[in-house]
């Protein structure tokens, strides 16, 4: 942690962050490292679709038919046909009413907690839950209150305490630094009837349930309690955010959320291609077949020598290094097998950093065996 004196005299408080050296991505699981070509176990490109020449080609083609951008905020003059089909494609795709499109995947709960600031007695939020999560409890005009990480019992001592509440929860679905899941049945059972959970499924949509709904469809819950917020970056491959959720809710954001009203939507060719990246992932099913098959070759080998992570469908696991001396290790036996090693440091992870893969469902078998090779025979 460093101190710095900023603007004014007053002191800021930053953590030892740098933006990491710059990648080429090719050949869809690869990655130029400088000269070296290394396979790529990292990022959140689940199904490669950022890559996929349909989605190429829908973004291509409208950058010619449209240009880049409508310049202007939705509720003026900046409403355009491709976003409400993204919308109208999502909602189906989620089996939801409505879906509100925001530009990216960091706004969506900013849009939520801005609609509905003051209808809440407290927020609940998980004390790993993502900076944006965090960001959204503060607009949301009630007290915050933390608790333990993916812990129902602790979430039930603390709303046992809040008489007549109505609070809402902040929670990631999937938690993308080391691939665990919230135990979603777990809050709902222990919320009073009136609670809501606003929940943050970046990293599970897409990936998680039989037809990719998220975390919801993975747990077999009702939707009726739930606010899910998605991003497109991830399992879809291409950009923005979007709010799932009834009518009532759309109507409140449209009508209440300034970063909705006052925000110039996503460019028209990253709009293009999430509607075709959500066609793909809806019809090809042998997408979502292959990552389950892969996720599923890579962590039972792992498991069978001793690795503790879980045996789920979740395409991410985490490593933490015992020490320098063991992540430098690891970094050589990953090179040995010309992968790139994803050691990061980042907010909610260990502070001294640890190494986070992602498996594709584009990973051939060979790839797969290099990953494993070079993981098993640090045991």
């Amino acid at each position: 942690m460093k101190i710095l004196r900023a603007w004014g005299g007053a002191l800021l408080y930053q953590c030892c962050m740098t933006v990491s050296p710059p990648l080429q991505q090719v050949e869809r699981t690869c990655v130029r490292d400088r000269n070296r070509k290394l396979i790529y176990f990292a990022g959140c490109d689940y199904f490669r679709l950022a890559s996929h020449p349909q989605v190429l080609k829908a973004a291509a083609g409208a950058v010619t038919r449209y240009g880049l951008n409508v310049s202007a905020s939705r509720v003026t003059t900046g409403n355009h046909v491709l976003y409400e089909k993204l919308e109208r494609d999502l909602a189906n795709f989620f089996a939801v009413p409505e879906a509100t499109l925001a530009s990216n995947g960091y706004v969506p709960n900013l849009m939520v907690a801005q609609a509905l600031a003051g209808q809440f007695s407290h927020a609940l939020i998980d004390e790993r839950a993502h900076g944006c999560l965090a960001d959204a409890a503060q607009l949301l005009d009630c007290p915050v209150i933390k608790f333990r990480h993916r812990d129902a019992g602790d979430l039930a001592r603390i709303v046992g305490r809040l008489n007549h509440s109505k609070p809402l929860l902040l929670t990631d679905g999937l938690f993308s630094h080391d691939g665990s899941i919230a135990p979603l049945k777990e809050y709902l059972a222990v919320l009073p009837a009136q609670a809501r959970v606003l929940l943050d499924d970046a990293h599970g949509a897409g990936v998680l349930g039989k037809n990719g709904r998220g975390t919801p469809e993975h747990f077999g819950v009702s939707r009726e309690r739930i606010i899910q917020t998605i991003t497109l970056s991830k399992g879809f491959g291409a950009y923005g955010g979007a709010v799932l959720g009834p009518g009532e809710l759309r109507a409140a954001i449209v009508s209440g959320s300034r970063a909705f009203s006052g925000n110039t939507p996503l460019p028209l060719p990253l709009a293009a291609a999430a509607i075709a990246a959500v066609k793909i992932l809806k019809n090809d099913r042998k997408l979502r077949a292959r990552l389950g098959k892969n996720v599923g070759f890579v962590k039972g080998k792992l498991i069978s020598v001793g690795f503790e992570i879980a045996d789920s469908p979740v395409p991410i696991f985490s490593i933490t290094p015992r020490d320098t001396c063991h992540a430098e290790t690891l970094k050589r036996r990953l090179l040995a097998q010309k992968i790139y090693p994803p050691f990061i440091k980042y907010p909610g992870g260990p502070p001294s950093g640890f190494f986070r893969f992602a498996i594709s469902s584009e990973h051939t078998r060979a790839q797969l065996d290099a990953l494993v090779g070079a993981l098993a025979g640090d045991r």
